[in-house]
């Protein structure tokens, strides 16, 4: 059966073992922002010192190629750059109850729970991958300011259990790193977005982060380069009662990796 793999993995060095599963363990390295580059003190001859950068790393245990339906056990660019922008927002999100679906291996909640002190990480149970996620956040837990709930979220259900129910009711923040690239599950993500504002009452405002990278394809009916995924995502959401506001990628990169032209961050809020 066709594999596919990550870019990610021969773009950056990793670092990376082998597990005896045949899984990978990659360091994501990453700088922790700084709010002030320049100390209030001064060094011997009286200039301020500048602070010197801090580095962190996050261990993640994925696989290192797999079928379509398993990709969440991979990481992606998308889950990057969410991360660099949850780094870049700590003090905003700092306080606010964070749900990620989608969220694969767990990295963007792992970045997320740096600074976060309330994060929920959702993920269809499918390749033993909420094991994973829990597996990754031991792995990490020296990082984290709290612990991180682990949960499962099918976008493909309809009955949801009271705890699932109750987590969507009271986040602010919903974090979604691509899960944009199959349109039949893109219709389920839409119904998920449909689901999670329908669960909104007036004294919460929840907004939802979504990021991906655009993978373009020579049609022979258009006679051009297109990016169908994308392309169908914007279709059914165009009659939704949504906004859907592009984020420019231009903020700070903390984590190392090539941050591709075609990565592209939004959020949806309600009209």
């Amino acid at each position: 059966m066709y594999e596919v793999s990550s870019e990610i993995y021969s773009e950056t060095d990793l670092q990376q073992t082998k597990c005896e599963d045949g899984r990978l363990i990659s360091k994501f390295q990453f700088e922790y922002p700084n709010d002030d580059e320049i100390s209030s003190t001064k060094d011997k001859d009286g200039d301020f010192e500048v602070k010197r950068k801090r580095i962190g790393v996050i261990e993640i245990e994925h696989s290192g190629s797999t079928v379509l339906k398993l990709v969440g056990l991979q990481v992606w660019r998308g889950a990057l750059l969410l991360a660099d922008f949850l780094l870049y927002n700590r003090h905003n999100f700092a306080d606010k109850n964070i749900l990620e679906v989608g969220a694969g291996v767990g990295l963007t909640s792992i970045a997320a729970a740096i600074f976060c002190k309330n994060v929920i990480c959702t993920d269809v149970d499918i390749g033993g991958i909420l094991q994973l996620i829990r597996k990754n956040i031991d792995r990490n837990r020296k990082l984290l300011s709290n612990d991180i709930k682990v949960m499962e979220y099918d976008f493909k259900t309809v009955e949801y259990a009271p705890q699932l129910a109750n987590a969507i009711e009271m986040s602010d923040i919903i974090l979604a790193a691509d899960v944009i690239y199959d349109d039949d599950l893109t219709e389920c993500f839409v119904r998920v977005i449909d689901r999670i504002f329908s669960t909104t009452d007036s004294k919460r405002t929840k907004s939802i982060y979504v990021t991906l990278e655009k993978r373009f394809v020579f049609t022979l009916d258009d006679l051009e380069t297109c990016a169908p995924c994308y392309e169908y995502f914007l279709k059914i959401a165009q009659p939704k009662p949504w906004r859907i506001e592009y984020i420019p990628t231009d903020f700070p990169q903390y984590f190392k990796y090539e941050r591709s032209k075609h990565l592209i961050l939004f959020k949806i809020t309600t009209k």
